[in-house]
């Protein structure tokens, strides 16, 4: 946003911004399948504070994070970071 001035869905509307989006979607599919295809649990290798648990509610208020970022914008109608 600060670099383009754009805001986030016009980025992901444009077609490098979709483009790019659907790159980076696939890479980091394959890569976190790689360790579960490779027989490798999610509960094995968790432990203390960064458990399998702690990153699933991470990753939910992460996706929440970025539906309220996406929400706002088209709201208001201005970017996030208005410079």
């Amino acid at each position: 946003e600060a670099a383009r001035g754009g805001g986030l869905l016009d980025q992901a509307g444009s077609g490098a911004g979709l483009g790019w989006f659907l790159v980076t979607a696939g890479v980091f599919s394959v890569a976190s399948l790689v360790p579960l295809l490779q027989g490798q649990s999610v509960e094995s290798k968790s432990s203390g504070f960064w458990s399998a648990d702690a990153e699933l509610w991470n990753g939910r208020f992460a996706m929440l994070g970025l539906v309220a970022l996406a929400a706002t914008e088209f709201i208001t109608g201005a970017p996030f970071v208005n410079i």
